[in-house]
């Protein structure tokens, strides 16, 4: 994407329009197979009906191939390697979470979701739910006003520690909360690559070399390489929160811009669902801190 102001003319506004139609596609995929998941089920078997479903539906090509975590693993608990990453045969039981992931890529565009849920009850699940909430807004607000990643980033690490949680984005690879999100332009075959197609990883490998140029990482991470403001363009952004055995997240587009930040779109599942409950309080944290 260019760092002009990405609301500012009608090219990009065209573009900004094909990269929310995907990340609804993604969001609608990830929401038809969680209707579809029942006890027996493996992370495998999940991982493979939501890929089905959007190369049925035109996706072509794969910033990173579908994801399933059940159980404890949505909480990224005991993960050491990056294989630890990828659909086990873990089986899905009545009341476990889950988390569906998936980056797909058609005509050049990319998305990247994440979406939560469990199988029969778990209150402990809706009420982190509901902590994740205000993550979304503190991360628009924060970048919105020009800090820079790597304070949004300790904020949020505050807010979960206030939440009585803990932060399981820091276990994702480099720690990264968010990555820059651009057109794929690439002349290589498509292929995957340990579940990464490799034309996003070589627009991601050239936006790293471009932005360290600038003394700038498209990795959003909590380190000093993070120390700048968010450069305008578009963010996959997923904060990551767990308690004890279970892990919520939500991962959706932020449109940066020179004068401010907005979340490309809030018809989401997440978005909908605390739209229809009351709006997070610290008596919800205090709560899950007892269960």
């Amino acid at each position: 994407m260019s760092h002009k102001n990405v609301t500012g003319n009608t090219d990009t506004r065209a573009e900004l329009d094909a990269f929310r139609e995907l990340q609804q596609l993604a969001y609608q995929a990830a929401s038809d197979v969680a209707a579809t998941l029942e006890p027996g089920v493996t992370e495998r078997e999940a991982a493979r009906r939501v890929r089905e479903h959007l190369e049925a539906r035109g996706v072509q090509d794969w910033f990173h191939t579908p994801f399933a975590w059940f159980g404890d693993r949505t909480a990224f608990r005991n993960f050491r390697v990056p294989l630890q990453f990828f659909p086990t045969g873990r089986r899905l039981e009545e009341g476990m979470p889950f988390i569906l992931d998936c980056a797909p890529v058609r005509d050049g565009y990319v998305a990247d979701i994440g979406y939560s849920g469990y199988l029969g009850e778990n209150a402990l699940h809706d009420l982190l739910m509901d902590d994740l909430r205000a993550h979304r807004d503190l991360i628009v607000e924060r970048v919105g006003a020009g800090d820079t990643l790597q304070d949004v980033y300790r904020a949020v690490d505050a807010l979960i520690r206030e939440q009585g949680h803990d932060n399981r984005h820091r276990v994702y690879p480099g720690r990264v909360i968010a990555h820059r999100v651009g057109r794929v332009r690439s002349r290589l075959p498509r292929a995957i690559v340990a579940g990464f197609g490799v034309r996003s990883l070589q627009t991601l490998v050239g936006d790293l070399v471009v932005e360290r140029l600038h003394h700038r990482s498209p990795l959003w991470a909590d380190g000093d390489v993070s120390a700048h403001p968010a450069t305008p363009g578009l963010w996959a952004v997923e904060p990551h929160i767990g308690f004890r055995d279970i892990g919520v997240k939500f991962e959706e587009i932020l449109v940066v811009a020179e004068d401010g930040a907005h979340w490309l779109d809030d018809d989401l599942p997440h978005v909908r669902r605390w739209a229809r409950t009351a709006p997070a309080t610290a008596a919800t944290s205090q709560e899950t801190a007892t269960v």
